[in-house]
């Protein structure tokens, strides 16, 4: 797709070479977020040791970075627009830089939670208009080029980032890794910001506020609801009424986007069944990868025992194929349509989930690799193909609305994703744990809760009566219902994706400006 029309503010026309220092300071801008979403998760077992702090808010670490930052992207996208890419990108990197470091030296998980929350929506800012900002930097192959170092970045940063983080925490303790990730970002503002030219959209009419404000009310209402759920229950007044808040936010935001003259979001584009199809590729890969991301590091560092840098070593495994397969797979578009490799993806993936749902605590950590090796390789396949696909489905005039609406979705997604994984593994747990206890009642909850986030020494001190291995146990057997729950939806979006993609090959785009940003 071609760019939006660009304005220089201080004049000089588009580079067709554009400079290598930008493009460094926009993809490590790029790294420091997948850096944040994985070292979060490492993190967060130590941080309750240090801190304390509910279940809840202890889960809400990883969930208040990743509500914000996918409900509020496409907003930051118009934003910059409309202000200016490098004054967005400036603001946003700067921001977040100061809020790592504020991170680092957070009190209690309240702050963090706070803090967290802030930096979303700092993220959101810098990543919109910096891969705007590097459209505008570079011209034809170029771009294309550009475009796949910041997509390599990302995959840098998920497959290296539990390691960097464990290293860290081991040596220096877990407000290091926000530390680092302010470090980074202070690096790419300095180096990038004053190379970088103001541009903007002489079309940009500003941001569709109320649709803006309905769609994250809908995200937020939700993901507390289901965040909130395991420890008040389903059943209480406060979930219901978030959920039910949810709701109207939603039917809110879709008349709002089908009566604005610019929406957010154009609706009409889910009339397209291909369109349709697509919107599958970012949410079976979130419940076959990014869950895993996040819920592995927790299970060995807190329940198994393995220390931080052991399990950054460990997710290697998983991660590492998102370097490989990508990059390999969509040259295969050439003679498979890429809906038939994303189905054939996603059966792997379930192939490796399933025998990942094998292992037992005690096993050795060695029989882990396979399963897991697998699993990021059959994830890999979507993972290359989706941003191609999201776009190469809809008219070429409405490619850049194709591209935001999946963009948001998959980033979105993620954070519902990860709330919705929380609250099935905190319910699974509380079953096994009410066998051994059937009036245990909210001490029950909150055991399961403190299992579900990796905190068995808080869980055995809720329940006394309860071995640690008993805790163990119940918490293995709940890992392996949810991994097998997990492979179940992985095979459903493989029959969905061959249902509505299967004819439809991948289209190659000249400049390149699709990029996968998901963390």
């Amino acid at each position: 797709m071609k760019p939006k029309e660009i304005v220089p503010v201080r004049g000089g026309a588009t580079s067709s070479g554009g400079s290598p220092l930008i493009l460094a300071a926009i993809c490590l801008s790029a790294l420091v977020l997948p850096l944040s979403f994985t070292g979060g998760a490492v993190a967060t077992p130590a941080i309750g040791r240090e801190l304390g702090g509910s279940p809840t808010g202890l889960t809400w670490i990883t969930n208040a970075f990743m509500l914000t930052f996918g409900s509020l992207l496409m907003a930051a996208g118009a934003l910059a627009d409309q202000f200016g890419r490098k004054r967005m990108f400036a603001a946003g990197i700067s921001l977040y830089s100061l809020l790592s470091l504020a991170l680092a030296f957070a009190p209690t998980v309240g702050w963090l939670d706070i803090l967290r929350a802030v930096q979303g929506i700092a993220a959101a800012a810098a990543l919109a208009s910096g891969t705007a900002a590097l459209a505008q930097e570079f011209d034809g192959h170029a771009r294309t080029r550009a475009f796949s170092m910041l997509g390599t970045t990302f995959g840098i940063g998920l497959a290296f980032g539990p390691l960097i983080a464990g290293t860290l925490i081991d040596a220096f303790g877990w407000r290091s890794v926000f530390v680092l990730t302010a470090v980074l970002g202070a690096i790419a503002m300095v180096f990038g910001v004053p190379r970088m030219r103001e541009t903007r959209d002489p079309g940009a009419k500003g941001l569709d506020w109320p649709g803006a404000l309905s769609f994250t009310a809908t995200l937020v209402l939700f993901t507390s609801a289901v965040i909130q759920a395991p420890e008040s229950g389903w059943s209480s007044a406060y979930v219901v009424l978030m959920l039910a808040g949810s709701v109207i936010s939603l039917i809110a935001f879709v008349v709002i986007e089908n009566r604005v003259e610019r929406p957010m979001l154009d609706l009409s584009l889910f009339r397209v069944p291909r369109f349709v199809g697509v919107q599958i590729l970012p949410i079976g890969t979130c419940y076959c990868y990014i869950v895993l991301v996040v819920m592995l590091p927790l299970r060995f560092i807190g329940v198994e025992g393995v220390s931080e840098i052991q399990a950054g070593m460990l997710m290697i495994a998983l991660s590492a194929p998102m370097l490989v397969v990508p990059i390999t797979v969509a040259s295969l578009t050439r003679w498979i349509p890429a809906g038939i490799l994303s189905g054939i993806g996603f059966l792997i993936a379930a192939v490796g989930l399933h025998w990942l749902s094998l292992y037992t605590v005690g096993d050795s950590m060695f029989s882990l690799l396979a399963p897991m090796v697998l699993t990021g390789i059959g994830a890999g396949m979507p993972w290359g193909l989706m941003d191609g696909l999201s776009i190469s489905v809809v008219p070429k005039e409405r490619a850049g609305m194709a591209a935001g609406i999946f963009n948001t979705a998959r980033v979105a997604g993620e954070g519902i994703t990860l709330a919705i994984v929380s609250a099935v593994l905190a319910g699974l747990a509380a079953a096994n744990l009410g066998h051994l206890l059937p009036d245990g009642g909210r001490d029950v909850a909150e055991a399961a809760q403190r299992l579900a986030t990796g905190d068995i020494t808080r869980a055995v001190a809720t329940l006394p009566a309860v071995t640690h291995e008993q805790l163990q146990s119940s918490y293995e057997e709940a890992f392996r219902a949810l991994l097998h729950i997990l492979t179940g939806i992985t095979v459903l979006s493989a029959v969905t994706v061959f249902a509505f993609l299967s004819r439809t090959p991948i289209v190659e785009e000249a400049d390149g400006a699709s990029v996968n940003v998901a963390t």
